[in-house]
């Protein structure tokens, strides 16, 4: 069969069906949540992305915006009959215009009866917090650090803020009241290991014990330093729940699962970058990203027979969690837990007043 164009420079070829087919088919649960997918029409982006902007962090360079009925296309053709549902939120980005997107996102999720998030300002009231919750199909919300001041050369200006300086207390007061879903990208460059990330996660739930904080990407755990260094101290507390988007280390997710169990897990691919093909490596507390398309950040290619069986990231993705889960000997039932359950449960939870 011919290449099929999925986004931007990303298509479904020959040897993903055949990933598929071998690895996944026969794993995979009938439904799947994606609980952590980006979704922007491109007319909200305002900023053009500077080539600086670009080279100063690799993610940059695959943010482009997806809309809703791209990624509905895409997931029918890669998650074959299956029945597929999405936790989504736009581009974190003080490029993009905020409010426009957060409102067509959560329209178009909730006429394909999705949930959403929506990015935050740090500078909205605890009464536009409640508003936003108030929409049809927002659960919730997704700060994120960047939206504390806007760079045309880099993305992480305020990578060492406080977690409460992006997502402040009054707004955290209103979350708690109306048990609101919090997906929460933790800063710094020493991601959740670092003792000020410690802390304050601790305190967050201290604090504010009925927001369903849900920590994206492990923490950014995507090495296992990083993952032994982040995870265990927070395997007390089952309030603390985690995404496992953009993690492809299967001993990172062996990790995860011994520290916390499939019913602490949620499945999600951030993408759309994780349609990039390829793979990725891991040196220490560095990961390598492999693929085959020329982007500025890949400077480091691997032979043309090795490229040639690359398949998607998100795919490599699932097959690393299969891994982690054949050596740990869970089954079905935690396998549907982490790619559906776990999620249904919490997305059938949050924003509801008691």
């Amino acid at each position: 069969m011919p290449e099929t164009p999925l986004f931007f420079v990303y298509t479904h070829t020959d040897r993903d069906r055949a990933f598929w087919e071998e690895h996944l088919e026969g794993w995979l649960p009938a439904r799947i949540v994606d609980a952590h997918v980006h979704i922007m029409h491109p007319r909200f982006q305002v900023e053009t992305l500077t080539e600086e902007l670009k080279r100063s962090y690799w993610v940059m360079e695959l943010m482009e915006t997806q809309d809703a009925e791209t990624a509905a296309r895409c997931y029918r053709l890669l998650y074959p009959n299956r029945e597929v549902t999405c936790l989504c939120f736009p581009i974190p980005s003080l490029g993009a215009e905020v409010e426009g997107a957060n409102l067509d996102t959560a329209g178009e999720a909730h006429q394909r009866g999705w949930h959403s998030l929506v990015v935050t300002r740090p500078t909205w009231v605890a009464e536009q917090i409640a508003w936003w919750l108030d929409q049809p199909s927002v659960i919730g919300v997704k700060p994120y650090y960047c939206m504390l001041g806007y760079s045309r050369t880099s993305r992480d200006t305020y990578a060492e803020a406080s977690i409460f300086d992006y997502l402040p207390h009054h707004q955290l007061e209103v979350l708690d009241q109306r048990r609101a879903w919090l997906t929460l990208h933790v800063p710094k460059v020493g991601r959740l290991g670092h003792p000020d990330n410690q802390r304050e996660v601790r305190e967050l739930r201290r604090r504010y014990p009925h927001v369903i904080l849900v920590i994206a990407h492990l923490g950014r755990s995507y090495t296992l330093p990083h993952a032994r260094e982040a995870l265990p101290p927070l395997a007390d507390d089952p309030g603390i729940l985690f995404d496992i988007s953009a993690v492809m280390n299967p001993d990172v997710l062996e990790l995860a699962l011994r520290t916390f169990g499939p019913e602490r897990l949620i499945y999600g691919t951030d993408n759309p970058v994780f349609y990039l093909r390829g793979r990725q490596q891991w040196e220490g507390t560095r990961y390598i990203n492999r693929t085959s398309y020329p982007f500025m950040f890949n400077t480091r290619r691997e032979a043309p027979e090795i490229e040639a069986g690359y398949t998607l990231y998100m795919y490599e993705a699932l097959a690393a969690l299969k891994e982690a889960c054949a050596r740990l000997g869970i089954g079905p039932e935690g396998v549907n837990d982490i790619l559906a359950g776990n999620a249904d449960r919490l997305m059938g939870r949050a924003n509801r007043q008691l």
